[in-house]
């Protein structure tokens, strides 16, 4: 699959530290985020899900999601 974006790109990632070890989100892809045992690992796993994040959008937007449809869902809060 040939990429429309950069070989390599730099994008924000914030981590938590919590009880349960370490959560990285990317704020600028919603829905973008991974976590880990340790901060290492969760940085490691977070930049495998913004790779994946942007494979994802170049499928949708070379109209490849045949099999794929996207929805909006209500959550109560």
């Amino acid at each position: 699959m040939e990429s429309w974006y950069y070989a390599s790109m730099t994008f924000p990632v914030i981590v938590h530290e919590s009880e349960y070890g370490f959560d990285a989100y990317c704020p600028t892809l919603p829905g973008c985020v991974s976590q880990g045992d340790t901060f290492d690992e969760a940085l490691a796993n977070v930049k495998i899900a913004i790779k994946e994040y942007l494979e994802a959008i170049e499928i949708v937007e070379e109209g490849k999601a045949d099999k794929s449809r996207m929805v909006m869902v209500e959550v109560a809060a």
